[in-house]
């Protein structure tokens, strides 16, 4: 009996007749099929979703259009994006970008300091921006990898838009022009990698650096990089009776003055202290101690200030052309 029966919902049954109220195995077997592969649809759409960030709208179309290939399907996301990121920053273009933020990144005796621009403070605040800020850290760092080894003096080069739009953030990291148009293109503001700054020193040296405005960083993944809308690096010499143990904290109140003070020279510890309006670095007031000088503060710590870099969010400043070291430095200083 239990045999007729499936035979009958199997296929038709002899002699025309039809089959009984018995649903059909087939169909059970499909129905069943079917919901295996639409969770693991849903399951795929849901991890394409997590870890690209894009609609869910998008991640079906892309998991649909390559057969539910999770890796056609994120490589097909992102060229999208990428090509839409494009339109919008032509579109864009020449939309003022003031707002933006400082990303400051330390490894060792190295240190890199950018600033990447956008329309709106509310956009700056936003992980996928501050995402990108790391990726010009990041990027600018490698580039200089080989550069900080077996150094007898400090060098500090700058690089502008146009170079560091042709840097890659790894070793298989894509262009920053790229990231820059997947960003615009998810964002839809006007942004750009204005500039960055690399400094690296020798053994007996160190590099202070302080970022002010910082904004909390919920993301993991941008924990190393300090972000703000002030940074200053402070490259300085240590003597051999200065305790090596404060040259952290010292670097950052040094780092400090710089935001605080805006100088636009070291100068020396032989000028005369100057007032609010000072300029000299060495010459100006403390920014942590006012009743002296800068120079009467670090002299006794036995540290020499050597150069500093100060990036300020949204200001109109010339770029330098061109590679500093104290040795070019020291030539401009003499022969001006």
């Amino acid at each position: 009996m239990q045999r007729a029966a499936l035979s009958g919902v199997c296929g038709p049954l002899r002699g025309g007749a039809r089959p009984g109220p018995v649903v059909s195995w087939r169909l059970v077997c499909l129905f069943h099929t079917g919901l295996r592969v639409f969770a693991a649809d849903k399951e795929l759409l849901v991890k394409l979703r997590k870890k690209t960030g894009y609609s869910f709208v998008n991640c079906k179309k892309a998991l649909e259009k390559f057969s539910g290939d999770s890796k056609q399907a994120e490589a097909w996301l992102h060229e999208q994006a990428q090509k839409e990121g494009w339109s919008k920053a032509s579109k864009l273009q020449g939309r003022k970008t003031k707002e933006g933020l400082i990303g400051l990144l330390q490894e060792g005796n190295a240190a890199v300091m950018v600033e990447v621009n956008c329309e709106t403070d509310f956009v700056a605040r936003n992980v996928k921006f501050q995402q990108l800020v790391q990726q010009a850290a990041s990027g600018t760092m490698f580039h200089h990898q080989g550069a900080k080894d077996q150094l007898t003096t400090y060098i500090k080069r700058f690089m502008k838009a146009a170079e560091l739009s042709q840097l890659r953030t790894g070793p298989a990291g894509c262009l920053l022009s790229d990231q820059l148009a997947l960003a615009i293109g998810k964002l839809g503001e006007n942004m750009a990698i204005k500039r960055a700054a690399w400094v690296a020193v020798p053994a007996t040296y160190y590099i202070g650096s302080y970022v002010h405005g910082a904004l909390p960083v919920d993301n993991p993944s941008l924990t190393n990089v300090a972000l703000g809308k002030y940074g200053a690096l402070v490259i300085c010499q240590a003597s051999e009776q200065s305790q090596k143990s404060n040259l952290a904290d010292l670097g950052r109140r040094l780092g400090q003055h710089v935001v605080g003070m805006a100088p636009l020279s070291v100068g020396s510890l032989e000028d005369e202290p100057g007032g609010d309006t000072e300029t000299k670095m060495l010459a100006q007031p403390f920014l942590l101690d006012p009743s002296i000088t800068l120079g009467q503060y670090v002299q006794p710590q036995g540290v020499s200030v050597l150069d500093f870099v100060r990036f300020e969010c949204g200001e109109d400043t010339e770029i330098p052309e061109v590679e500093q070291t104290q040795q070019r430095l020291a030539q401009e200083e003499n022969s001006s």
